[in-house]
This record gives C-alpha cells, sequence and structure tokens, in this order.
C-alpha cells in the first residue's frame, strides 16, 4: 500500500489530539500575542474531531509557537528568581539609619510595615502564577515530546522532513515513494530507503528514481534504476546508477549516463554533475550528437549556463560536411561554434585545412584561422598568418606572409601578398599589398608585380566582355573561341598600377597588365616599356608573345619605338604607328614597321667596324638583324634616306622623335620586384 499523509490520521489517538488541543487553548488564554489567536481561530473552548486538517494545523502551531512557550517559562523562572533576590538581599543598606531610628516617627515605621506586607502578598501571588504556568509548560513539553516520537517516521510522508541546514546544500527532501524504511545505525547515521517511484528535492532539482538509500547524516543519496535529475527545467541527466552528495551539490552517474539541455545530448559511461553550477565531466570517453553533428572525444566538461562543451583528448567532429580532428576543441551547442587552441585538422570535401588557432561557425558556414593555417584544396594551397572564409558565399581572405600556390601541372604559378581575397566558386583570387605573382616554367620563371593583381577563369571572364584573339597581328582581331571550363589554360591575370615583369630573357614595365594562359600573351598598356637583352621597345599599347615563358614574338601599336643598342652612345632605331617584331633567343631577329615608318641604322665593315649610319623614311621598313645588328634593310613605297660616315654626325643628335632608352627603370632581378 502507498503511504501517504491520509494513512497517519488513524494513527493520531484522539485522546492525543484532546490533549493537545487543550494545551493550545490553555496557552491561547494565557497568551495575548495576536499572531497566535489568529493563527488557530478554530480552536475554541468548543469541541473538535480529530480530523487530518486540525491534526496537522495542531502539529504546524506546536512546531511555530513551542519556543513562544519555552521563552515565556523561561522569563517567569528569571523574575521569580529575581524577587526572591531583591526580597532576601536588599538593595539599600539600612544600617546607617540605625541610629536614628528612634527619632523617626511612629507614623514613618508603619507605612515602612504596610509596603512590606504589601510586597510580600504580591510575591506569593505572582510564585502561584509562575508555579501554574510551570506545569502547563512543561507538560506542553512532555506531550511534544511523544508527539514527536509518533511523528518521527509517519510525518515523512505527510510533511518532507527539514533538518538544519549544511554549510553548502540544503537537506535533501522526499517527495514521495511507494515503500521507505527507516534504520538508525549507532555512530554512522540515519539511512532511509526508498522504493517505487522515488522522488526526492533539493532546492530547484528533483531525483527520480526506482529506488534509492538516503542518508540523512551525511546529506548523500545513492540510487539505482531509470535515474532522472531534473535540474532546474535546464539540463535533464539520465543514468542507472547515481550517488549525489547533497553538501556538495555533486551527481556522479554511472551506466548508460545521458545528458541534454533540449538541443544536444551527451552520451558517456560515466559522469560527474555539479547541480550548483550546471557543470558536467566526463573522463572516460563520451559522444555528443547537435542535430547532424557528432563530437566524441576521451574527456569533456559541460557548461549548462553558457551550454559551453569542452572536449580533451582525441576530439573528433564528425558533419555531413565536415570532419575535424584535434586534441582540445570548444564547442557551443546552441550557437554551434567550434573554437581550436591546437594543431587541427578540418577536411571538408576535397579540402584540408591544418590550422592551431581559430573557430568555424557550423551554422552560418563561417570559418576563422590563425597562427599560420595552411588550406589545400583541389586547385590550389595556400597559407598566411589569419585567414576567414564563408563557404556559403565562396568568399576567403587571407591576411599576413600570404602564399597561394596552384596545383595546374601544365601552368603553375605561385602568387605573394600581404591580403589576398578569392571566391571559391568562380576561382577569382585579388592579392594587393606588394603582391607577387610568379609563374613557373622551369629555372625560367616569370616574375610580375603591381600594386593589384587579380586572377579567375577566363570562362568566368566571357560571360560579362568579349576577349578577342590576336594570336595574328598582321590583321585586325577576330572573336576568340570560347575556351574550356575543364582546361587547364582557363585562367587569366590581371595587373593595376605600376606593374613590372622579370625574367632572365625578358623584362617590362607598365601602368596595366593582361596575361592569359591561353595565348601566353602579356598586354601591357599607358606607356609600356619591354626589354630583351640590348633591345628595347616602347609603344602606348604592347603585346608580348611567350612561347615557354620566354619572348616569341611583339607587336606594339601607337608611336611605337624599337631601339637596339650597337654601342655605347650608338642605337639602332626603327619607329612606327605599328612594329611587329620577332625574337630568337632573346634577341630581337625580324622587325617590320608600318605607318610613317623610320629608320636610323649604323653600317659597319667587316672587321665590325661602324663606317656609317643611314637615316630614312617610308612606309613599311622590314629590318633583319644578324649577330645583334641590322642586317638587312628593306624599304617598301616612298623611300626617303640618306647616308652617312661616321666622322661626320653626331651620335646624340640620331635619334627618332619619342626616343628613349629607359634603362634606369629596367628590373634588374626578381629582388627589385619583391620590394615594389
Amino acid at each position: 500500500m502507498k503511504i501517504s499523509p491520509i494513512n497517519i490520521l488513524p494513527l493520531l489517538k484522539p485522546a492525543i489530539f484532546n490533549s493537545l488541543k487543550r494545551i493550545v487553548l490553555l496557552y491561547r488564554q494565557w497568551s495575548n500575542e495576536e499572531a497566535f489567536v489568529s493563527a488557530c481561530p478554530a480552536f475554541s473552548a468548543r469541541s473538535h474531531t480529530c480530523t487530518l486538517g486540525n491534526a496537522t494545523q495542531l502539529f504546524t502551531l506546536f512546531g511555530k509557537y513551542f519556543p513562544v512557550i519555552a521563552r515565556r517559562h523561561d522569563e517567569a523562572i528569571r523574575i521569580k528568581n529575581e524577587r526572591q533576590t531583591n526580597v532576601s538581599n536588599p538593595q539599600i543598606d539600612s544600617s546607617c539609619f540605625d541610629s536614628k531610628m528612634d527619632k523617626l516617627p511612629v507614623i514613618t515605621r508603619r507605612h515602612d510595615e504596610a509596603i512590606l506586607i504589601k510586597n510580600e502578598q504580591h510575591t506569593k501571588i505572582t510564585n502561584q502564577q509562575i508555579a501554574s504556568s510551570s506545569h502547563v509548560v512543561l507538560a506542553m513539553t512532555k506531550l511534544l515530546s511523544v508527539l514527536f516520537a509518533c511523528f518521527s517516521s509517519l510525518s515523512l510522508y505527510a510533511q518532507p522532513p527539514t533538518l538544519p541546514d549544511t554549510s553548502k546544500g540544503k537537506q535533501l527532501e522526499i517527495i514521495v515513494a511507494d515503500r521507505y524504511n527507516f534504520q538508525k545505525i549507532e555512530g554512522v547515521g540515519d539511512f532511509i530507503s526508498l522504493a517505487g517511484g522515488v522522488q526526492i528535492r533539493q532546492e530547484q532539482t528533483l531525483f527520480y528514481c526506482d529506488s534509492a538509500v538516503l542518508n540523512q547524516s551525511l546529506n548523500t543519496i545513492e540510487a539505482f534504476g531509470n535515474i532522472h535529475i531534473n535540474d532546474a527545467d535546464s539540463v535533464h541527466t539520465y543514468s542507472q546508477y547515481l550517488k549525489y552528495l547533497g553538501k556538495e551539490k555533486v551527481a556522479y552517474l554511472k551506466n548508460k549516463v545521458k545528458l541534454t539541455d533540449g538541443k544536444m545530448v551527451l552520451t558517456t559511461d560515466e559522469l560527474e554533475y555539479y547541480t550548483a553550477t550546471h557543470i558536467g565531466t566526463y573522463y572516460k570517453g563520451g559522444k555528443v550528437v547537435n542535430g547532424s553533428t557528432v563530437l566524441t572525444s576521451t574527456e569533456a566538461w559541460y557548461y549548462g549556463d553558457t551550454r559551453d562543451i569542452y572536449f580533451k583528448k582525441k576530439v573528433f567532429l564528425n558533419d555531413p560536411e565536415y570532419k575535424v580532428y584535434t586534441d582540445t576543441l570548444l564547442y557551443n551547442s546552441y550557437t554551434q561554434l567550434a573554437r581550436f587552441t591546437v594543431p587541427t585538422k578540418i577536411i571538408s570535401g576535397k579540402r584540408t585545412v591544418n590550422t592551431s588557432e581559430g573557430y568555424y561557425d557550423m551554422r552560418n558556414k563561417k570559418a576563422v584561422f590563425g597562427k599560420r593555417p595552411i588550406v589545400d584544396d583541389k586547385d590550389y594551397t595556400i597559407t598566411s598568418d589569419d585567414m576567414a572564409f564563408d563557404d556559403a558565399t565562396g568568399f576567403g581572405d587571407a591576411q599576413g606572409s600570404v602564399r597561394y600556390k596552384s596545383k595546374d601541372t601544365a601552368n603553375p604559378f605561385i602568387l605573394l601578398a600581404n591580403n589576398l581575397k578569392s571566391n571559391n566558386k568562380t576561382g577569382a583570387i585579388l592579392a594587393t599589398q606588394k603582391p607577387l605573382l610568379i609563374i613557373k616554367q622551369g629555372a625560367d620563371s616569370i616574375f610580375i608585380s603591381a600594386d593589384t593583381l587579380y586572377s579567375s577563369k577566363l570562362s568566368e571572364l566571357e560571360k560579362f566582355r568579349v576577349v578577342p584573339d590576336i594570336s595574328d597581328t598582321l590583321y585586325s582581331p577576330k572573336k576568340a573561341e570560347p575556351v574550356k571550363t575543364d582546361s587547364n589554360t582557363n585562367r587569366f591575370f590581371e595587373g593595376y598600377f605600376n606593374v613590372k615583369i622579370f625574367s632572365d630573357s625578358m623584362q617590362a614595365v607598365g601602368d596595366s597588365m593582361f596575361y592569359s594562359f591561353k595565348d601566353s600573351t602579356f598586354r601591357l598598356f599607358k606607356n609600356p616599356i619591354v626589354w630583351a637583352k640590348e633591345n628595347q621597345v616602347i609603344a602606348d599599347t604592347i603585346y608580348l608573345f611567350t612561347e615557354n615563358k620566354k619572348p616569341k614574338r611583339f607587336y606594339a601599336f601607337e608611336n611605337a619605338i624599337a631601339i637596339n643598342k650597337a654601342d655605347k652612345e650608338l642605337y639602332n632605331q626603327i619607329k612606327g604607328n605599328t612594329i611587329n617584331g620577332l625574337f630568337k633567343d632573346g634577341n630581337i631577329d625580324f622587325v617590320r614597321a608600318k605607318g610613317s615608318a623610320e629608320n636610323i641604322y649604323y653600317t659597319a665593315d667587316e672587321s665590325g667596324g661602324f663606317i656609317g649610319v643611314n637615316r630614312s623614311t617610308s612606309d613599311v621598313i622590314d629590318v633583319t638583324f644578324r649577330d645583334k645588328k641590322p642586317y638587312k634593310v628593306v624599304f617598301r613605297n616612298n623611300l626617303l634616306g640618306t647616308l652617312s660616315p661616321i666622322r661626320q654626325i653626331n651620335p646624340r643628335e640620331m635619334k627618332v622623335r619619342g626616343f628613349n632608352w629607359a634603362e634606369d627603370r629596367r628590373p634588374k632581378n626578381k629582388f627589385d620586384l619583391m620590394g615594389n
């Protein structure tokens, strides 16, 4: 039979109830406290039956007002003692008046005798009242002792026991159970065994289990079977075994342990949980499931107030979109934010990230990494001091000594900068803060620098504008055929402001640049200059065609001038509206100038000595070089020219209009570009 407060009523003897009521009424007559009178208005001189409500109210009133009765009893005893002391030991010493007593009037002595008799009568009446009240208090004390003994076990179900507070945690209270057994062991403590639908409470924490043993002395619980801890309706913990220390407010759970905060579920074999701080800890392996994300580790600390979980040792985060391997991880089950403080490996599709610091926002698919992380993707590898990625949009940002390396085996390149922004969806990259592009080709790499370098897929560019085919510059440019999206030539580069190019075979400068792997052509704009050994080409715009990253030919138009240095102050020159030229082993081998063409070249004898200078104009001029010197010159249409002996000319005056030998602007080595 399940014990409840209603089962106590038959055990309360009517005689005890009536005696208890009489003492309450006696105290009511003796006491003038309105609080007591208003607290028990039902207990008057009229009789009342022994009901559960009356019994409970009587018992409650005695628990509340017994200290008042005892205090009144103590005050009465103290007053009695003081009165007796005053009578036997008067405060005034009358010996000093003995010598003068004979002189006092008789009426004075009679007055003192009357006062003394009055005091003795008052003291006698007071002593009788004190004795009467003492008997009442003693009777009440005895009755209360009997009542407390009767109700010591039965009141366990009528009302939770209220023992004094411990230093830390309040006393555990039993709410209900199907069966119980009380046992007191000398020197050990008081034990209550509970079974069947057990419910225990401590402050805002509720404990449910199949059976439990409550140690009232130590304020502890040992529970078994289907354990459920409801911690202020915020964190719920389940297990098959529990040992709870009420003073420390710590629970030790074992066997099929589960902890949930309504969003994530933590499972383990052993768990320590602190109800005061809402902190749970496991040391022998566990798992946390938060939606589709699963985390496992050897150790972990769960913080219920912030919903942070601190994982340690062999941490593994498994998500449908990525996997994380690390030794230390801080994860928030509400924001789904994962923080890293030690070397960590993140795998997302074909991308692998190695970092020692940072966080990953799994809900918004954003990440920030520090301490020179390395990102290895299918098309590139990038490293920098700090990185940030937004997988939802595809944008990325890298700062501090950035190194971007392409994995294209046919056209590999490296991009260095202090800031690099990228778009993984389009393959675009934007490099600023002293960027440097290195196009690899064996030992003779091409180095390119500018204030800003931009690169993307050529197929993406062709969606917005036409990229003309300039492979045949003898005729007007024609529209290029679309490039294949999966081709290794599907990439272009653009440079803006202060463009510099260096390789062992050629160098160039300009204001802006466009380069494509499709045609391997540098398009240089706004007063560019190209050098190849002892040759220089200047114009408003220059197209420099390369083959195997070496200059193959050039096309210069608008104020184009090709210059070949023949000697210290002697320069072979050709000028035209457009100039087409061919390179051979890095030297100019052939030049054709069209449109108001001008030519200045120095002739030499068989020994190589200069004997004269030829200055002429024509519609078209073709010049063939041998051993870095003009070997054959062909003039087409409207030839005008003169040949002067070398001794009759001033070399400084032998220059075409717009001549500028800009050797000082020529990059001397790759380090000139790095300091750009």
